[in-house]
């Protein structure tokens, strides 16, 4: 029988983080003695303090108590996290009610938009194809699991549907054809480590804001509304990215392993973007009118996040940069290259 591996705590990235390491690794009392006032709410030390209180709620980590998920001292630590950020992305993005115009949106493409899969199917090279792999693991190696806390705060057939997507994500009852499965096989694939959070340590901050938020909203039962306009907006927007990566990963000759994983998106996403569109949303309004603005606060927090990670992997490509944190010290390079 395979044993699960767990992964170690991560490296601190400043004090919030080291704070985090130290009370889960059994090196201070259980106390946490900084504070996140001052604190970059999208900065490094705040967001991997974040992601390894929410993991608590995942996997957990290896040799670190289960009990400290429910911890009431790291509960109290993680709201303060948690206020910094939710704040931050409230005052980052216009709000509103005109959902219909948001969901609209997310259907068009600027003829001259910009993207990461832009980039990779046009001119990427195959390290950065493995880069945008790397950064991504940390997302599709829990691919779906937050959309599950909002199952039991939907009713009728809102619920139903969503439950019907996610059937989908996990691999519609088949183990090996699960979401997260099929991208543990695209990083053997192509060649990188496949193992649980493997990357934690090279990942930085803008793309763990945006796995953060969707633990955000999914832990948050006032947050519904968001958590359902996050993954509308990843349904509805996944199946072009998806074409996009499939055109890059056949350009570069990419194992079939990797292929797959995006054609698998491209056909489910396509389908999926209807339900959520018309069976969750407009049920879960019909039900709740006033959850409006949360799902456009989920939608435009999404979009939010997303472009600033965009920003980030670019900007460091264009410089001629990796755009990962440290790449001699996690094996994040591609075999064959020197980055």
């Amino acid at each position: 029988m395979i044993g699960i591996e767990f992964p170690t705590l991560p490296r601190p990235r400043g004090p919030l983080s080291r704070a985090v390491v130290d009370l889960l690794g059994g090196r201070t009392g259980a106390a946490i003695a900084v504070n996140a006032d001052d604190a970059d709410p999208y900065g490094e030390d705040l967001q991997l303090a974040l992601y390894m209180c929410y993991e608590l709620h995942y996997q957990g980590f290896e040799s670190v108590d289960p009990g400290w998920e429910w911890d009431p001292s790291l509960l109290g630590f993680r709201a303060d996290l948690e206020h910094r950020f939710l704040a931050a992305l409230r005052r980052d993005v216009a709000g509103g009610q005109e959902l219909k115009e948001e969901l609209d949106a997310l259907l068009v493409e600027p003829i001259d938009s910009t993207g990461v899969s832009q980039h990779l199917r046009d001119h990427g090279e195959w390290w950065q194809v493995c880069e945008y792999f790397v950064h991504r693991s940390i997302y599709h190696h829990k691919e779906a699991d937050p959309y599950a806390w909002v199952i039991p705060r939907l009713r009728g057939q809102a619920k139903a549907s969503l439950v019907a997507v996610e059937f989908d994500e996990f691999g519609g009852g088949r183990g090996d054809r699960i979401h997260a499965r099929l991208f543990a096989d695209l990083l053997a694939g192509a060649g990188l480590a496949s193992g649980y959070l493997y990357y934690l340590n090279v990942v930085p901050a803008s793309m763990l804001a945006v796995v953060n938020m969707m633990s955000l909203f999914g832990l948050h039962r006032d947050l519904r509304g968001a958590l359902v306009g996050h993954f509308a907006s990843v349904e509805i927007a996944s199946p072009p990215g998806a074409r996009r990566m499939v055109d890059a990963l056949e350009r570069l000759d990419a194992d079939p392993a990797c292929v797959l994983f995006y054609t698998e998106h491209v056909e489910a996403d396509a389908v999926h973007e209807q339900v959520m569109r018309r069976d969750v949303i407009e049920n879960l309004l019909t039900q709740e009118p006033e959850l409006t603005a949360s799902v456009v606060f989920g939608i435009q927090a999404t979009n939010l996040l997303e472009d600033r990670f965009t920003e980030q992997v670019l900007g460091s490509w264009q410089s001629g940069h990796s755009s990962l944190r440290e790449l001699d010290s996690g094996g994040a390079g591609c075999p064959g290259t020197n980055r």
